[in-house]
């Protein structure tokens, strides 16, 4: 898939607060004592948020940036939630990015676990405890099917959960952390730092990897293969959207407190330029999961933006 880079001149930033507080702005600043009025799109898109929200009876947070144009919007964008399973796109980000720059070969190194490794949700590699998987199988199978195993034998190859905040910080990233391995990772309380991002600042993430110069074109296309061939998206950002557009996603779950996450980049149908999508949240504990509220929520953004 080819992609082309767009720039806009006067990028409008859009950004929903905790609380619902609404700032618009433009790469102009105007006077600190200016009145902007709110855009009708926007305010609808806040109102729809926070009722989405109130009948979730949880917390939602979400983030979308048009490549295109530069616009973004966000609803509790800076507030921390867990990354749960959304880290093995980043994961995968990270190990492409040392082959490429310090570890030629490395994608094609064969690893293997013994059966004590194996964690729950494997799919894949509960099937390969034998002969193992290279590392870009164990990519394939971390972010296709989120298989758990294959995720902590990623996190090895890049120096385990410091290793990938690290990579974090190369993006600019000051906030985002991983903290423990799967399924540790997933113990999470709302006071909880750990293993957590904020919807803002991992879809900037995204962005660099995805449609952005963080990786190298080849390693960027390779990343975005593996996204749109994820099998555990379907009833999150994807079924938000037109069936017509090509989406890549990584998804998260977390049952203990109803977390239902999702990041992707999305190419609206004749468009070059992504859009890049993440939305995180939460509910109380022991709370279902609702796929819905992410699906709705995907459908609010890309409305908000314009697309839809």
């Amino acid at each position: 898939m080819r992609h082309r880079r767009f720039t806009a001149a006067t990028a409008l930033t859009i950004s929903f607060l905790a609380g619902g507080a609404l700032t618009t702005g433009t790469a102009s600043a105007a006077p600190a004592t200016a009145v902007q009025a709110v855009p009708s799109g926007e305010a609808t898109a806040r109102k729809e948020l926070r009722a989405l929200e109130a009948s979730f009876k949880g917390r939602i947070g979400a983030y979308a940036i048009d490549t295109a144009t530069g616009k973004t919007i966000g609803y509790r964008s800076g507030e921390r939630f867990p990354l749960l399973s959304t880290f093995k796109a980043m994961a995968c980000a990270a190990v492409l990015h040392k082959a490429r720059t310090a570890e030629p070969g490395l994608m094609t190194k064969v690893v293997h676990w013994t059966a004590d490794e194996v964690k729950p949700n494997s799919p894949t590699t509960e099937k390969h405890v034998q002969d193992g998987l290279t590392v870009a199988q164990l990519c394939e199978a971390a972010i296709t099917l989120s298989d758990n195993t294959a995720g902590n034998m990623i996190l090895k190859q890049i120096g385990g959960p410091a290793g990938l905040t690290r990579y974090f910080r190369t993006l600019k990233d000051p906030i985002s952390r991983l903290d423990r391995w799967e399924t540790e990772l997933n113990d999470w309380t709302p006071k909880d730092k750990r293993d957590t991002t904020t919807p803002a600042v991992i879809a900037r993430d995204l962005r660099a990897v995805t449609a952005g110069k963080a990786l190298h074109a080849k390693d960027r296309e390779q990343l975005n293969a593996w996204l749109i061939a994820t099998k555990t998206g379907d009833a999150r950002i994807r079924a938000g959207l037109p069936k017509t557009w090509t989406i890549g996603d990584k998804t998260g779950t977390n049952s203990a407190f109803g977390g239902g996450n999702d990041i992707a980049v999305v190419w609206p149908a004749k468009a070059a330029a992504p859009i890049i999508m993440s939305i995180y949240t939460n509910r109380a504990a022991g709370a279902a999961n609702d796929d819905k509220a992410v699906a709705r929520t995907a459908t609010i953004l890309a409305r908000a933006l314009g697309k839809l």
